[in-house]
């Protein structure tokens, strides 16, 4: 799988990363989510894995010729919108290792797969909200 660089959202020590793959999906990278009061309001599956992003990462989605990054709709893979700007977004962990190998990805931080109609839906509006918010 070929990754193509989005864009990313970084301060010292932290790298939320967008990629467009050539398989019609995207690969989001974030930081692994530990904490148990998230988890367990979630149904992980195996092979999934859950990971937080600010939400201005999808802001970069206009590099891959969508008109806006703005998230309009709350639904899969988001899972949990926080109060603090990120979501968390659950899906199958990325175990590809021509896409790893393209990735440079710190020990806490992981990556999932999405179709891209799965994020192209998240910018559409909807007629309610219907997110789960974190306090």
């Amino acid at each position: 799988m070929k990754l193509r660089f989005l864009g990313k959202n970084s301060t010292p020590g932290d790298s939320p990363t967008l990629y467009a793959t050539d398989q019609d999906s995207y690969v989001v990278q974030g930081w692994k989510v530990f904490a148990n009061d998230l988890l367990m309001r979630l149904d992980v599956l195996e092979g999934q894995t859950v990971i937080e992003v600010p939400t201005e990462l999808f802001e970069h989605l206009t590099k891959d010729g969508l008109p806006s990054g703005e998230i309009k709709r709350f639904t899969d893979p988001i899972k949990i919108v926080t109060g603090g700007g990120t979501c968390v977004l659950q899906g199958p962990e990325m175990c590809d290792p021509e896409a790893l190998s393209q990735m440079r990805m710190p020990d806490y931080e992981t990556c999932i797969e999405v179709p891209k109609s799965s994020i192209t839906a998240l910018l559409e509006e909807d007629g309610g909200p219907d997110h789960v918010s974190a306090t």
